[in-house]
């Protein structure tokens, strides 16, 4: 097995890696897809490295020059715990020339496709400000951020499983990929919009995200827990509580928790 249920934590740990057919058959199939019009959905096209590649940056190219034609975003995934070597591309200078690399190939085969990186939970601060001024820097400046990837932190959990190899979604990562948000939100002065991702099962759980100052929300670990009736749900309840806050646009929310942290600290002095 490679992926396994921690029901008592209401978590997955997975080491899939980047499973896939190869590019030529993918890119036949979500073509065949757009041209009998039955993709009727956002399709953002996650780019990795092989497993044993020699040249990184070369298979992110690859990535763009296939499939920027039929993705509606890119995303430059950096964070995978499952793929050796894969991480240390989010060092600033290994970061910064991927993204200009990527984003060269981005504007000659499709300008107008949104370019975002996906970070993992698992970063210093110093690695946090790296990442935050490179994304900012005008030379590989990125559309947006996801954040976060799987965690490999083990902290509290319960399931026999836990011993497992991979990375960790869920329940568990929540708070972690949360403050990962907060801290980028900050970092980029909100320049820089954010798809939140980590734990997020419930209404509430997706507000804390948007307030920590994502503007999307993604959700993966829910759906094995409570099946595909949780996203209902989840817009369910957070229309609630943006009534119950009097907020009448999501948008409103989008670093709340920031917003009002200096409006009380302006009260105080």
């Amino acid at each position: 097995p490679r992926v396994f249920r921690l029901s008592e934590d209401e978590g997955v740990i997975n080491r899939y890696g980047f499973n896939s057919d190869g590019h030529e058959v993918v890119h036949e199939r979500i073509k065949l897809l757009r041209a009998t019009n039955n993709l009727k959905t956002v399709l953002g096209i996650n780019l990795g490295k092989n497993k044993t590649s020699a040249d990184a940056i070369g298979d992110y190219v690859l990535g763009v020059e296939r499939f920027g034609d039929l993705a509606d975003y890119l995303v430059i995934n950096v964070s995978s715990p499952n793929t050796p070597g894969l991480r240390s591309l989010q060092g600033k200078e290994n970061l910064s020339n991927l993204i200009q690399e990527v984003v060269k190939h981005r504007d000659i085969k499709c300008p107008k496709v949104p370019l975002l990186v996906k970070i993992a939970p698992d970063l210093t601060s110093q690695d946090k400000e790296d990442i935050a001024s490179t994304v900012l820097d005008s030379k590989s400046r990125v559309d947006g951020l996801i954040v976060s990837n799987t965690t490999v932190s083990r902290e509290g959990l319960e399931s026999k499983h836990s011993v497992e190899t991979g990375g960790l979604s869920g329940k568990p990562l929540r708070e972690k990929s949360t403050q990962t948000i907060a801290d980028m939100y900050l970092l980029t002065n909100g320049e820089i919009p954010i798809i939140g991702v980590g734990g997020v099962g419930s209404g509430q759980d997706a507000y804390e995200k948007i307030c920590a100052g994502a503007s999307l929300i993604q959700l993966y670990s829910a759906l094995v827990f409570q099946g595909p009736p949780v996203v209902t749900k989840i817009r369910r309840e957070l229309q609630e509580i943006l009534e119950k806050e009097g907020i009448s646009n999501i948008s409103q929310a989008v670093g709340l928790s920031h917003k009002n942290k200096t409006r009380n600290e302006n009260s105080a002095t």
